[in-house]
């Protein structure tokens, strides 16, 4: 793979747009090949050893684009309609071209919600089984900084996000499309654009890949593909479903009391179900996988207890982003109290701002920016408590929660903390404290 790397970058001016974790890991990659190397970022922290580099910062960033050949973009940079056509073509990213050159099984997963998750749960099964398979992409790993490391019987699973899937030219040998629902409105012109580039988790399949994908988003462009086509849903009779006793993966009924499943909720069910099927077309014995299940302990910050306190039980659900995910986490445990809001991202709220409307929740503790946007939005009887950071949402949550308390804002965390690890770790740590 490397070799092949090599070939593509010789010659070429190449320039590292954005330079955290990725960027810098595509320098490591590619700074002995036979390449001239830029670095552009808008609020730069260029170290001594990279000054011999060409390097542009500051709001200019996007001009030196123009001159280069290559553009390796890091999945974070919101591009919209800042540059031309002719320009767009030039970028790529590292999940492009690890989907390209890389000879390994790929097993790609992206969804609004719960692709870390079931891409985490697909290697654990895989694993367990007696497989080797990593994890990379979204979930922290960039994809060619396993060039080297990876072994040619492992399978790389892929959690994809949509800024990931943004530019690429090739689809995973399995591909997964859980759901998409509207989310990343900063990013995108509009939801169509956001939806497209989740599609291209597929766009470029063959006869001989399969998709897994969620019955709804079944499309003109899906029943054209090539490769094998396997449905799933939470709603209706799929490929894959959820019943209340069983999870149906291709005909075989999987008992759900004999899963044992530590992650709650029918969505994780549907995750589940999905993992097993990318599970058994990868070889894996069905109760071999199933056992795999009930020993997989979720993911931190995902629906993730914390503590229990004067009875009340609080839960760390900082991942959560959409109005969905929280509606989700509050069924999931009964929640009488939950803590929203973050990032104003102007993303549509009806759906949340009418299951709050309904009484369910007793406590509505609101953050801003976003929360207080909602709060404005509410007709209810339910207690409704505008706080100014997760200090007081925390201590106001202690004085007026009976059963549990959900922290799941529907909102991003920028803005107010470095990500949603950062605000789930600060709420977790106040909670330790009561």
């Amino acid at each position: 793979m490397r070799e092949k790397l090599k070939a593509f970058f010789k010659g070429k001016k190449v320039l590292i747009l954005g330079f955290g974790r990725e960027g810098k890991s595509t320098l490591d990659l590619i700074k002995d090949f036979d390449c001239e190397i830029g670095i552009s970022d808008q609020n730069p922290n260029f170290t001594d050893d990279v000054k011999k580099y060409n390097l542009y910062s500051g709001d200019s960033y996007l001009d030196p684009i123009k001159e280069y050949d290559i553009v390796m973009k890091t999945p974070g940079i919101a591009l919209l309609d800042k540059i031309d056509e002719k320009d767009r073509e030039k970028i790529i990213g590292q999940t492009d071209l690890f989907l390209r050159f890389c000879p390994n099984y790929t097993i790609g997963v992206t969804g609004t919600k719960g692709k870390s998750t079931t891409s985490s749960l697909i290697t654990h099964i895989l694993n367990h089984c007696g497989k080797n398979a990593v994890l990379i992409g979204n979930i922290g790993i960039p994809p060619l900084s396993v060039v080297d490391t990876l072994e040619k019987d492992t399978v790389a699973v892929m959690e994809m996000s949509c800024h990931q899937l943004e530019y690429v030219k090739a689809s995973p040998r399995t591909a997964v499309l859980l759901n998409v629902y509207e989310e990343h409105l900063d990013h995108y012109v509009d939801f169509n654009a956001y939806k497209s580039a989740k599609e291209n988790i597929y766009r470029y399949q063959g006869k001989d890949d399969l998709l897994i994908y969620n019955k709804a988003l079944q499309t003109e462009s899906v029943n054209s593909l090539p490769s094998k086509k396997i449905t799933a849903s939470m709603e209706e009779e799929a490929n894959i479903y959820v019943s209340d006793k069983d999870i149906f993966v291709e005909g075989k009924p999987v008992s759900i009391e004999k899963l044992a499943p530590k992650l709650e909720g029918k969505h994780n069910l549907y995750n589940i179900g999905i993992a097993l099927c990318a599970a058994l077309h990868q070889g894996c014995d069905l109760d071999k996988a199933v056992e795999a299940v009930s020993s997989f302990n979720g993911l931190e910050h995902r629906m993730e207890y914390v503590k229990t306190v004067n009875g009340v039980r609080y839960i760390n659900d900082s991942i959560s982003t959409i109005p969905l995910a929280t509606i989700n986490a509050v069924n999931t445990f009964n929640a009488d109290t939950v803590i929203i809001g973050g990032m104003d991202r102007g993303i549509n709220y009806d759906i949340l701002v009418d299951f709050l409307n309904s009484g369910k929740v007793e406590n509505i503790i609101c953050l801003p920016d976003s929360g207080y946007r909602i709060a404005d939005m509410l007709n209810t009887k339910s207690n409704v408590y505008r706080v100014k950071d997760m200090e007081e949402a925390v201590a106001k949550a202690f004085d007026v929660a009976k059963r549990c308390c959900v922290l799941s804002p529907a909102a991003a965390s920028y803005g107010f903390y470095k990500n949603f690890e950062e605000r789930g770790k600060h709420f977790k740590e106040l909670v330790n404290r009561l």
